[in-house]
This record gives structure tokens, C-alpha cells and sequence, in this order.
């Protein structure tokens, strides 16, 4: 998910709306929805999609979550590469206007340019955006004249994905799909909405159709993304012809989105969320809970071109550099969380050169510190030893748990044996499916990590010891700040009364938004902050300017926290909340 600053507060809108729509417009059937949990709506609605798309199923009570299969193969291929062009590339634009014509997109598409990039870079996949949400599809298809059958590449016979499948399988990759919900040209919003019952209809066809193409005719995809979640019903359509791919957001979501276009997830980062975020198709780390009971792995995406994700002849000066990168590996990939890098093509249909070589000098700084360990070692138990047949310089360690078993470490001890005597390298929290430790730079006769607490007794940990002769990146160890918001609740009336117990994690501040199916909301009256039932009022402010925001201070947790208050204007809506 990703989004410029200015549309954060439309995307926020437009999550009500796909949870509103699923009140009023039963006549579209959609068995799941973006936000049931938020609305009540019982798990058990799932229990078919679920069982046919290997979704993850809560953990039975008193255990741990766990990964399903699937969800395992994705996470250890680590690394993806996004390609993101559309005609909003020609337009020098992050969304497309609809205004270039067709016929003055004539790049000269070269997607074994794109794989060798991805293979520079390490990566294991790429996922190619094939429709974005202007509507412009670049394969061959029967729902839209507005596609690479109108462009002069090829005289119109040209399919991206067909050439993109081809590269993929000649460089060893695998390949994953975004096909937007969103599309301009249709009139749909974002998750596909439309604005009225009639139109969702003819869309929901269209997109069906598209979705039905795009993964029945190019082979098996391993991800698969519904950018701003989906209300469009396609899960008989992931379960006929990706079952095993990786979901990112939507009612059938397997995976979940960081929550920052930074590239940098938190840490400690938990694989876990609890079953009422993970329904919602939009969840972010920000809700992952070291009990939650089902899994849903992290995906941290981010452009080379930090902010931009389109190629653009302005944007140069934003292309991130090598310690930029280093920086974002350490705190994705170094935190346990996938990685997946955007390089865009250029109107040449070629990656820029400047990129291309900026991808390069990035994969192999990492192949420099990280292909080849000093030494490794596995076991079961609280302790692991590496001992060395002679002394060894070490300044890094990578730290994996076998993640079979549920994620269960939750803080550790990187130790040395210098001159006969044990000496702390490092401490760190949990450890999940990998962990990247910068050390005290030493010499040593052996390297033991000690997990000094654990949610349940440590399952197979993995040491792998590394002489880098680097330093980390500044800024390895920095919070990450996550600020997509989550829904907490509704409103029906004049009045409000939420129960945020269960979306807050820690003592922090937290902004409130409300934000309605329509119209819009004039006034918070009578706002009550209840701690335990005892009423809070210092602990809660209006913001001047905004009548549908409240700042909270929630100065400890293990109470129960409600907000509940009068709202003028729009009668019903949701309740957002986003930490600050």
C-alpha cells in the first residue's frame, strides 16, 4: 500500500466507504469485506475462501501462530523487485491523468533489462504492476481499449507480461502481479469502488475479467496485489488459479503491508496480529502482537527513487544512495520482514541507467558482507556456541528462529569469548524469521547467542557469524514510524461510543480521526476519555481546524479505554485510530 501525503486523507475515506458498502449494497454478495471485524461481522463468513487459499486460520487458544506453508515459501525468498510504468510515466506524474494519448507511448520494452536488474540487485522476484490506477493494462485483453493494444509498440500486439514471464523464467525468478482495483477510467476508487450499485455491477465484471486473464494465461504467480484492499468478490478466482500466491490486502490477505513507504519496518517486528486486525485486509505492522493469534508476514516496500514510484525526467536528485539502501535492508530484511524494491522503467522501457547501476553497486555491497559467513551453527535450546579453530574478527551476526513453530523468542545476548572471557556484543529483542545484529567489532574464539526470554522455549535457532569490515548504517538501529491508520470502531446517529482497548498496544499519543460514509462531520461534543470507567478529560484535546480529529495521551497500558462523545453532521462513519 502507498499513497502520496495529500491522498492519505482520501484513502482513509475510502476505507469507510468499502465498510459502508457492505451494509447497503447486499445485492453485490461479497462474502468477505474490507473492515468486517470493525463491523461485526462474524469470521465464520471467511471459512470458505479461507479453506480454499490456505489462508491462515487463528491459532488454537493457548498457542502460538504459526505460517502456513505457503506463507513460509514466500517469506524466505526475502527480496522483491516492483516495476511500476504506466502513462502517468510519459506525463511526468505519480497517477495517471488520462490525458497522454495512446499513440505517444511508444517505448521499446526490454523486460531481460528488468530481470538482470532484479538479479543485480539479489532479488528473487519481481512484481510487475501491470494495471495501475489510471486503468492502462499492459497485457492483451478483451475489457478495455485502453491498453497496450492502442500503443504503437509492436503495432499493438505487444504483452508485457508474456515478455515479463519469459524473462523471469530465463534469469530464475519468480513473478508476482498488481492489477489495481482502482482504475480511472472505469470510474472506479480506491478497492474498486464505484459510485453506485449499478456501475459496481458493470465494474465488478470488468475487473473479474481482467483478474481472470492476468492468472490463468501467464503462468503461476507468487504474489499478488490489491493496492488500497478490494471489494470486488475475486476469491473464487484466487482460489482456482493462485491458491498458494501471496495475498497483499483485500478480504483474502494472506501478507500485510508495513505501513510506511520508508522501507523500514519497527522492531521488535512480530509475524503475529490479533485475528480482529488481520480480518480487516488492511492491517499494517503497527497491530502485530506477540500472541496474536494468526500469522501474517510484513512486506516493507519502497522506491529507489524515494518518494516517486514512477520514472519521471525530475526526479534524479531523488534516487536514494547505496547507504540510503543499506539503511532500508538493515531495518526490513535485518527486522524479519520482506523487502520489495521498486525500480521504475523509464519511457524508454528500459530501466534508467542511473538506477540500473545504483541497483548493482547496492546488490553487491550485500553479496561483499553477507554471502559468505565466517562460520554457522544450529541447535535447539536457550544457548547456541559457534567456537572458531582460530581467532576470528567478527562484526556482525544474523539471527534466525525456525519460524514452524511460531516466532517465541523476545529478547537475547550476542556474547564473545575474548581473552578467555565472555564479552557482551550485542542485546536485541525478538528474533522472528531473521535478524541482522551489528556487533562491538572483536576477536574472538567463539560467538554464543543466549535468549534471555522467550514466549514459549526457543524451537531451532540459526548463528551465522560474518567479518563485514563495515559499520551498520547510521541510523540500523532507529524506531521506523508506521502511520497507517487502523478502524476502532463506527458510528450510527448522533452519538459515538468506542471501546479502543484492543487497538492500543502502548502508552503513546494517538490521533482519532472520524470520517464519514458522506457529507461530513461539523463537531465532537460532550468527548468523554474513560480509563477503567473514571472519566480522563486532560488526556483528550480537540485539534483547531479539524472538527472530526481528536488527540488522545494514553499514558499507560492493561486498562479499558473508551471515547464516546456527541458528533454533529454525518450520521454514520468510521473510527480511525493512527499513532503519533
Amino acid at each position: 500500500m502507498y499513497m502520496l501525503p495529500d491522498q492519505h486523507q482520501a484513502y482513509c475515506e475510502n476505507v469507510i466507504s468499502l465498510s459502508m458498502m457492505r451494509i447497503k449494497e447486499n445485492a453485490l454478495n461479497r462474502r468477505t469485506f474490507l473492515y468486517d471485524s470493525a463491523l461485526g461481522i462474524s469470521a465464520a463468513a471467511f471459512a470458505g475462501s479461507r479453506n480454499a487459499l490456505a489462508i491462515p486460520l487463528p491459532a488454537a487458544p493457548g498457542h502460538l501462530a504459526t505460517p502456513t506453508a505457503d506463507q513460509l515459501r514466500w517469506q524466505q525468498m526475502e527480496f522483491g523487485m516492483f516495476v511500476h510504468i504506466a502513462p502517468n510515466t510519459w506525463q511526468n506524474r505519480e497517477y495517471d491523468d488520462l490525458s497522454t494519448p495512446l499513440s505517444e507511448i511508444n517505448p521499446d520494452i526490454d523486460t531481460d533489462n528488468w530481470a538482470q536488474c532484479a538479479v543485480n540487485l539479489g532479488a528473487r522476484y519481481i512484481v510487475f504492476v501491470a494495471k495501475h490506477a489510471g486503468g492502462f493494462c499492459w497485457w492483451q485483453t478483451k475489457t478495455t481499449k485502453y491498453s497496450v493494444s492502442g500503443i504503437p509498440w509492436e503495432n499493438g500486439h505487444g504483452d508485457v507480461l508474456r515478455n515479463l514471464r519469459a524473462s523471469c523464467d530465463k534469469y530464475g525468478l519468480k513473478l508476482g502481479i498488481y492489477v489495481s482495483p482502482r482504475d480511472g477510467y472505469h470510474g472506479a476508487s480506491i478497492g474498486g469502488v464505484c459510485k453506485t450499485p449499478e456501475k459496481q455491477k458493470a465494474y465488478n465484471a470488468i475487473y473479474r475479467e481482467q483478474l481472470t486473464e492476468v492468472l490463468s494465461r501467464y503462468g503461476t504467480m507468487v504474489e499478488i496485489w490489491f493496492d488500497g484492499s478490494n471489494v470486488v468478490p475475486v476469491g473464487d478466482i484466487l482460489a482456482r488459479y493462485a491458491p498458494h500466491a501471496a495475498i497483499f490486502q483485500g478480504p483474502e490477505a494472506t501478507i500485510r503491508w508495513v505501513g510506511n513507504e520508508n522501507g523500514y519496518a519497527p522492531y521488535p517486528c512480530w509475524n503475529a496480529i490479533p485475528q480482529a486486525e488481520a480480518s480487516t485486509g488492511v492491517a499494517t505492522s503497527g497491530f502485530s502482537a506477540p500472541r496474536g493469534n494468526v500469522w501474517l508476514p510484513i512486506e516493507a516496500d519502497v522506491s529507489i527513487r524515494r518518494p516517486k514510484w514512477f520514472w519521471s525526467t525530475t526526479d534524479l536528485k531523488d534516487l536514494m544512495s547505496l547507504d540510503d539502501l543499506m539503511e532500508v535492508y538493515y531495518r526490513s530484511i535485518g527486522r524479519g520482514v520482506q523487502l520489495l524494491l521498486n525500480v521504475p522503467p523509464s519511457t524508454t522501457g528500459h530501466m534508467d541507467p542511473h538506477d540500473f547501476a545504483r541497483a548493482k553497486e547496492f546488490g553487491d555491497e550485500l553479496r561483499r558482507r553477507f554471502s559468505k559467513p565466517a562460520a554457522e551453527a544450529s541447535g535447539s535450546g536457550k544457548s547456541l556456541t559457534q567456537h572458531f579453530a582460530h581467532p576470528q574478527r567478527v562484526d556482525h551476526a544474523i539471527l534466525q528462529e525456525d519460524c514452524r513453530y511460531g516466532q517465541r523468542v523476545e529478547t537475547y545476548r550476542v556474547d564473545g569469548l575474548v581473552d578467555g572471557e565472555w564479552t557482551s556484543l550485542a542485546t536485541g529483542s525478538t528474533i522472528g524469521f531473521k535478524r541482522i545484529q551489528p556487533l562491538t567489532p572483536a576477536i574472538v574464539r567463539a560467538l554464543r547467542v543466549t535468549v534471555t526470554s522467550a514466549l514459549e522455549s526457543p524451537a531451532h535457532l540459526r548463528l551465522a557469524a560474518y567479518d563485514t569490515h563495515a559499520a551498520p548504517p547510521s541510523g540500523w538501529n532507529d524506531a521506523s514510524h508506521i502511520w497507517a491508520p487502523a478502524p476502532a470502531g463506527h458510528w450510527n446517529g448522533s452519538s459515538f461510543h468506542a471501546d479502543l482497548t484492543p487497538h492500543i498496544q502502548q502508552a503513546a499519543q494517538y490521533l482519532v480521526r472520524f470520517t464519514p460514509q458522506r457529507g461530513r462531520v461539523t463537531g465532537l461534543h460532550n468527548v468523554q476519555l474513560l480509563f477503567n470507567g473514571a472519566p480522563e478529560p486532560k488526556l483528550v484535546q480537540h485539534i483547531p481546524g479539524s472538527p472530526n480529529a481528536l488527540l488522545i495521551d494514553v499514558t499507560g497500558i492493561g486498562l479499558k479505554i473508551e471515547l464516546k462523545g456527541s458528533i454533529a453532521g454525518a450520521s454514520t462513519g468510521a473510527i480511525l485510530l493512527q499513532q503519533e
